[in-house]
């Protein structure tokens, strides 16, 4: 059976390189393994029998360049798999989102450059004195480069996370311009949402916490549901973490008093996984819930001991016994945009 036109362009939009000067593009070869990896996790290896049954884990520590499959027709293996399933040009639309971005992080952290004491010098005031010269300037500069990899992750998470939940489940992101949710303070101004589904606009978070944020950010938060209501549409709070707290507690107060749903903890992941449905479901276990319930779970108020090296070739950062190694590329990339473009709503390429 051929293609649909959707899933043709499932297939291009993955291969696609992107825009920016660190996009990514995925290769035959790790295409192949993308399909490769869903075969297994679905326990469909008895009609793919060329898929290796030592096929490596998605998440390793071997190199991201490694995953790959070669010797086969990927685009054929491709095909037969959305024939044999029909929910899986989703599970391979997410997965590849969700590869492509790991591998641009990988990118990044090789070629995030060195920070300028033009960026950091003034700085130091806040500091000097109470360290030597030689140490202030080094631990300006590596809090600066912390700062900015850590920035360039959350840009990243936000063309990802919340999207790849909202096609796994069947709906798609909102970004604030495309968004029927508006203002109830500014009725035409659009609300950037996680997740519009029929008639329902879903909130995601992993977990609420009592850190102190400003004022007007909490208050855009509590003011989310009653958008939803005045703007015809259902809210929907889904917390991945059931750890209580007051601001959790207002927060689902304020999604009840819209007459919101509210879904914490193990709820809430059961009803992503009904929402999704058995294939989808699969996705969402292995590659969202496990990785964060394990960080959860790891997650402690007494941190580590921290080291970090820098030589032209690699960076070293030790961390509970383990160590990461950075290769440094030295040439130089275009600058990254610091805000989210239009068009995330379109980055995994799912219908």
């Amino acid at each position: 059976m051929a293609l649909s036109k959707a899933q043709e362009s499932i297939w291009e939009k993955v291969r696609s390189l992107g825009a920016g000067g660190q996009a990514v593009s995925l290769s035959d070869e790790m295409c192949a393994y993308l399909v490769g990896r869903i075969v297994i996790d679905l326990g469909l290896q008895k009609s793919f029998p060329e898929i290796p049954r030592d096929l490596p884990s998605f998440f390793s520590k071997q190199s991201l360049a490694s995953l790959v499959l070669s010797g086969v027709d990927c685009h054929a293996l491709y095909e037969r798999l959305v024939t044999k399933n029909a929910d899986t040009d989703v599970y391979f639309a997410c997965l590849a989102a969700l590869h492509k971005a790991r591998l641009k992080y990988e990118r990044i952290l090789s070629t995030q450059p060195i920070p300028t004491l033009e960026q950091v010098g003034p700085r130091g005031l806040l500091q000097y004195g109470q360290l030597g010269g030689r140490a202030l300037s080094a631990w300006l500069f590596w809090r600066k480069w912390f700062f900015d990899i850590d920035n360039r992750a959350g840009q990243e998470t936000g063309y990802l996370f919340e999207p790849i939940i909202a096609y796994a489940i069947g709906g798609t992101p909102a970004p604030s311009k495309k968004s029927p949710v508006k203002r109830h303070n500014d009725p035409y101004k659009g609300r950037q949402v996680d997740c519009i589904l029929k008639k329902r606009a879903y909130e995601f978070k992993i977990r609420v916490t009592i850190a102190a944020s400003g004022q007007g950010r909490w208050q855009e938060e509590l003011d989310f549901p009653l958008d939803c209501r005045q703007s015809g549409l259902t809210p929907v709070l889904v917390c991945m973490d059931s750890t209580p707290n007051p601001k959790l507690d207002a927060l689902i107060r304020a999604f009840r008093d819209q007459k919101g749903e509210v879904f914490v903890g193990d709820a809430a992941w059961a009803h992503l996984d009904k929402v999704a449905g058995e294939t989808m479901s699969t996705f969402l276990e292995k590659y969202v819930r496990t990785p964060i319930q394990d960080l959860l779970k790891h997650a402690k108020a007494e941190l580590p001991e921290l080291t970090a090296k820098w030589t032209e070739r690699a960076i070293d950062i030790g961390v509970a016994g383990e160590t990461l190694k950075i290769p440094r590329d030295p040439r130089p990339v275009e600058d990254e945009a610091e805000t989210m473009p239009e068009d995330a709503d379109d980055e995994i390429g799912a219908p």
